[in-house]
């Protein structure tokens, strides 16, 4: 229903009423109903009809049925008592609707008449004038006649009423405004047909829609806007309120000078100042606490903080529980995404940014191409300040898995794309809007005023930039760029991969890695050889729509990487492809040089890249990076590139080493803020601590969690603790001065799998966390885990160096047992290979027994006289003469005896085996009667 029906209709019904603060306006003779069928009969201007409730009628004392009856029906009102109701009841009251008439009553009491026939409508009625109550209690005939009597044809004369003045107050001008006025004259078209198609047939045919439909789908496009020129809406106009303050102007100190004569003794007054007695009493008197001062700063230090030394030994129970300090999310940027990384601002506090990626698989984003191609994924700045609405946006042109602020400057950001492409942003224009967001101290909110907060007005109140330049699509990657990170200030890369000396002392290179086998090193620099034309620059400057920063122009489309390092197996294995790295960690970090060089900006557009021919190399720099790969392992190599000597092409080295350090793909390798040789590594259901050079084994390893480990992060004030993110949402808290073997703390902060954290410290520490369905946590880190104890580093040290003592002794060990294993597996191969020798001996022996048989034979013919040394058969000798008998034990290692027998024994020309006792040995001194076996 629009305005002027709205006007009209109440200014319709206000003329249907008169005005109840004159009853005697208008002059109304009704006509008596002379018919006694059933109705209401309209009731004259001087009574009133009144609905009166319970309450209200045992307050007066007129209660129906009770107090008044059909017989007596009349109640005289005292006014002041109506009076004093309306004031305390005010609208509540049932005598509200003629409050006027009470007020303007001449008489102190009003009649009140009690229609038990609902005559009027109603159960009462008032009469209004004192001549109304005189002729209603003065006409016993109306009060005795009953309703179905006639009470007679006396017909009055009617007098309509006078049409009055129109007083306008104002509501003609707004319904001549909201009145509808034609501008221009009506449009007529006019619909003809030929005469000859009325009343002709009509034939249908059936066809098989199958190929031929194409649906159009409309969709909103979100670079076409309509501007819109002029709008009417209502607003209604409130003060707003703002809270200021004032402060003196502070005055930028000022060195200065004066220039003096120093006053001092002469010579005599030097002397008779020391030989003066007042002196002399002076010293004497302060000699003593001068003294004792001196012993008491020598036994203990004044200037410790008894109380941060109080705080580490306090007992009883420590919170160190993490508390929620804000949550961050939009119903329009963060619905159905999940958010794959964090970053702080690294010179504005307060300020984080968020990368928001789709939540889907690789089914569900090919089934979707379409929408998502239309849809650009988004970075999201929060601020304190407002933790309702995003403070800036970043365009991508695809989901965003890592990205990284410039350490030399900061309104520089990189980042990579899961398509594989490299993407460089500049927000100098909006550094001011993020400065005023800043918040002055504690928490605060902003808090809009309107009345109206459209959907389309609040998306163009965040500003969108767009990127700056992306790389060029056939010489990047080939998978998700899943880490990203500048190289310091201190060096640079060449393309052979040698450090050389950096002349810009400013972040102008980074490196990206992706699961396609390689990492690549970038220049942001322009490139010396080759002038851009002038058309290309003019092109350029035409293709521009969104007014994006010239700051790399140089580089988009056309970003090709410096150098390109891959990373094949150590086994050398056709079958099994090259390691496929997530994670890197570089042997520097990168640092803040800004303040070095003070807060003028860096221009990048006019930076070039170092000219081949004089190069600086930096000598005994150290290469060697470390690499967590999707299969668990962890690598050691290097990315320096080969020369090969026959072909002279570069190729990259195999790893150093590497060592299968989890169960999982590994999704965070980072060195501890403290301890630069020492690194972290989490990957599957268990997280380690590794040394650089050390890859004998880790130096510590968790136990296997209940749930996976998604991500982990160093404490940047204590070097014992560390923060280790779960798949179910919970937060674990290892601190290695208190437990080694499970967290100090557990606990739970979101719903779904945490996905990412990053810690930051100013005035306060906070922890910021984000989750699967695309909410970021920031919470406050308690004071027992961002403040160290005492010689905190100095005890972590010492507990990493004997960590690395045991694995060194232990890989000792290791190697010792394995030697003494090979010595006892050799052992055991000998003993098993001398059956063998001895079946090669016994050949020997049985040789060297014949022989001795021989000899043996020739001494026993010679005592029993015996000539014939042709004959087979031996002789029979004498049964009581005695002849000595060599045995041969092959267990004894060929060693043999010689025994005598007494018996006569008979010999068949063969060597015979007799049987032995005990280990196969006959004792030499004993003597056997030996029988022989025939």
């Amino acid at each position: 229903m629009d305005t002027s029906s709205v006007w009209r209709r109440k200014n319709k019904a206000l003329s249907c009423f008169p005005r109840l603060n004159n009853p005697l306006r208008f002059e109304m003779v009704i006509k008596k109903r002379t018919s006694t069928g059933p109705g209401v009969e309209v009731h004259p201007d001087y009574i009133f009809p009144l609905v009166l409730t319970s309450a209200t009628q045992e307050l007066f004392g007129c209660r129906a049925d009770e107090d008044l009856t059909e017989a007596s029906p009349y109640k005289l009102l005292n006014k002041e008592d109506v009076v004093q109701d309306m004031k305390t009841r005010a609208a509540v009251s049932d005598f509200s609707p003629v409050k006027q008439f009470v007020l303007d009553y001449p008489d102190d009491e009003i009649l009140l008449v009690f229609d038990r026939e609902f005559t009027y409508g109603q159960s009462f009625y008032l009469a209004l004038t004192p001549e109304a109550k005189e002729r209603i209690l003065h006409t016993p005939q109306a009060a005795e006649a009953q309703p179905g009597e006639v009470q007679g044809q006396e017909e009055l004369v009617v007098k309509s009423p006078e049409p009055q003045a129109w007083i306008p107050l104002g509501s003609e001008l707004e319904i001549e405004e909201d009145s509808t006025k034609f501008s221009r004259d009506k449009l007529r078209y006019r619909v003809s047909r030929a005469r000859r198609d009325f009343g002709a047939p009509v034939s249908f045919s059936d066809h098989v829609a199958v190929d031929d439909v194409h649906k159009c789908v409309s969709f909103k496009d979100e670079k076409f806007t309509i501007k819109l020129m002029e709008k009417e809406c209502e607003v209604q106009a409130i003060p707003i309120l703002s809270n200021s303050s004032a402060q003196t102007q502070w005055e930028y100190p000022k060195n200065m000078c004066t220039q003096y004569e120093p006053r001092g003794f002469s010579m005599e007054e030097k002397e008779n100042y020391r030989q003066s007695e007042k002196l002399r009493k002076f010293m004497n008197t302060v000699a003593p606490s001068v003294f004792r001062a001196l012993q008491q700063n020598h036994i203990m230090d004044v200037f410790v903080d008894d109380w941060r030394t109080l705080g580490e030994d306090v007992g009883g129970k420590v919170d160190t529980h993490l508390k929620e300090y804000q949550s961050f999310t939009d119903l329009n940027y963060s619905k159905d995404k999940t958010i794959s990384h964090i970053n702080w601002h690294p010179s504005i506090n307060g300020i984080v940014a968020v990368a928001m990626v789709e939540r889907a698989s690789l089914e569900e984003r090919i089934d979707n191409s379409t929408k998502l191609l239309l849809k650009h994924p988004l970075i999201l700045f929060w601020s304190f300040s407002d933790p309702i609405k995003p403070q800036l946006l970043l365009e991508c042109p695809d989901d965003v898995l890592a990205f990284e602020f410039c350490p030399s400057d900061p309104n520089i950001i990189v980042g990579g794309c899961m398509n594989g492409l490299v993407v460089l942003w500049d927000i100098s224009a909006h550094v001011d809007r993020l400065q005023g967001t800043r918040p002055s101290g504690g928490r605060s909110t902003s808090v809009s005023t309107e009345t109206f907060d459209l959907e389309e007005k609040r998306k163009n109140d965040v500003p969108v930039v767009h990127y700056c330049a992306i790389s060029a699509i056939e010489s990047g990657h080939k998978a998700p760029i899943t880490d990203v990170q500048w190289l310091p200030e201190t060096f640079e890369v060449s393309r052979m991969g040698v450090p050389l000396v950096n002349p810009n002392t400013a972040c102008v290179q980074l490196v990206t890695c992706a699961p396609n086998c390689s990492l690549m090193f970038w220049d942001i620099r322009a490139q010396r050889v080759g002038v851009q034309p002038l058309s290309d620059k003019k092109q350029r400057v035409e293709d521009n729509p969104y007014s994006v920063l010239d700051t790399f122009s140089h580089l988009n489309l056309t970003w090709k990487p410096l150098l390109k390092v891959t990373l094949p197996r150590i086994d050398s294995s056709a079958a099994r492809l090259p390691y496929s790295p997530l994670k890197f960690s570089l042997q520097h970090n990168c640092r803040d040089r800004l303040a070095e060089r003070g807060e003028t900006p860096l221009d990048y557009s006019n930076l070039r890249v170092t000219s081949a021919k004089n190069p600086e190399p930096l000598g005994d720099f150290n290469t060697k990076f470390y690499v967590g790969t999707e299969d668990g392992e962890l690598i050691h190599t290097d990315w320096k590139l080969e020369k090969d000597n026959d072909s002279g092409r570069l190729f990259s080295c195999k790893p150093l080493t590497y060592v299968i350090a989890h169960d999982g793909l590994i999704n965070t390798v980072q060195r501890s803020p403290f301890f630069k040789d020492i690194i972290l590594t989490v990957g599957g259901w268990t997280f380690a601590l590794w040394k650089d050079g050390v890859m004998e084994g880790a130096l510590m390893q968790s136990p296997c969690s209940e749930t996976k480990y998604t991500v982990g992060y160093w404490s940047l004030t204590r070097p014992a603790v560390l923060f280790i993110g779960r798949a179910d949402g919970s937060m674990e808290v290892w601190d290695l001065l208190e437990k080694s073997h499970e967290p100090s703390e557990v606990q739970n902060i979101t719903i779904d799998s945490i996905t990412c954290i990053k810690p930051f410290f100013s005035k306060l520490h906070f922890l910021a966390l984000s989750d699967d369905l695309g909410t970021l946590h920031v919470v406050q880190i308690p004071w027992t885990l961002y403040n160290p104890s005492s010689n905190e580093k100095l005890k972590i040290g010492k507990y990493l160096e004997k960590e690395v003592e045991r694995l060194l002794y232990f890989m000792k060990r290791m190697e010792m047992r394995g030697q003494e294993k090979n010595s006892m597996e050799a052992e055991e191969q000998r003993k098993k290979m001398e059956p063998m020798v001895g079946e090669r001996t016994m050949e020997v022996k049985e040789e060297e027994d014949r022989k001795e048989y021989g000899r043996y034979l020739a001494q026993v013919k010679r005592w029993q006289g015996v000539t014939d040394s042709s004959s087979r058969n031996p002789p029979v000798g004498n049964p009581q003469s005695t002849f000595p008998i060599s045995v041969w034990d092959p267990l004894s290692a060929g060693a043999s005896s010689s025994y005598t027998s007494s018996n006569s024994v008979c010999f068949h020309g063969t060597l015979h085996m007799y049987g032995r006792t005990g280990r196969g040995v006959l004792p030499r001194s004993s003597t056997n009667v030996l029988t022989p076996g025939c």
